[in-house]
């Protein structure tokens, strides 16, 4: 009789501790992926344009510390925290490279020909960024520094600028990706505008906020 009482016993703490198994198992979070290109881009046809304009986005360069999946966060005295479960929905590099490609195509009317041939004839720009630094803040701030360059294929002058924009944020990893986003639109304006000079002959000055 006591054996049976004891197996009952062990059956039924059994049974009670099966549903916060489960429950411990249903709370484990779930991963966030971030994309800093996605959203609709209102084209800005470039104005009485004599040939269509194409341009080569070369792959952005970033710095080491942020060349993983997960977001990078500033920390206290100067750590910096790894944020497993918010994730880069691709490469960093890629998403900041097709981000400004989108971009700059958007601003100019214009066609990334990146690995793809211009056609004969028409005047071809090649984009170059070196993002410096890409620091993260949640609550804080997101900040861009990029090094870039434009120059004319067949002919014209190097133009090489450094931009920094950076953009206060709200709570939430959401708000620092579009922080992100929106320090990116604005670098691919400033951009923009190097290659409307390159267009035009003339050289522009580089500023950090276009």
């Amino acid at each position: 009789m006591t054996l049976f009482i004891q197996a009952r016993r062990a059956l039924t703490g059994a049974a009670l501790a099966a549903p916060l198994l489960l429950a411990g198992c249903s709370s484990t979070p779930t991963d966030q992926f971030y994309t800093l290109s996605g959203g609709a881009a209102t084209v800005v046809p470039p104005a009485a344009a004599s040939a269509p304009l194409f341009f080569e986005m070369r792959p952005v360069t970033i710095p080491a510390q942020v060349r993983r999946p997960q977001l990078m966060v500033a920390g206290k005295a100067g750590k910096i925290e790894l944020m497993e479960h918010h994730r880069w929905a691709g490469p960093l590099a890629d998403e900041i490279t097709t981000g400004l490609s989108l971009g700059i195509a958007a601003n100019l009317g214009a066609v990334d020909v990146y690995r793809n041939p211009a056609p004969a004839g028409s005047a071809l720009y090649r984009i170059g960024a070196n993002v410096q630094r890409f620091e993260s803040k949640e609550g804080g701030y997101a900040l861009i520094d990029a090094v870039w360059n434009v120059r004319k294929v067949d002919g014209g002058s190097v133009q090489t600028c450094r931009s920094v924009f950076q953009e206060n944020v709200g709570p939430g990893y959401e708000a620092l990706v579009a922080g992100h986003r929106a320090a990116l639109a604005k670098l691919a304006a400033a951009i923009s505008a190097g290659v409307r000079s390159q267009v035009a002959g003339g050289t522009l000055a580089c500023v950090n906020n276009p």
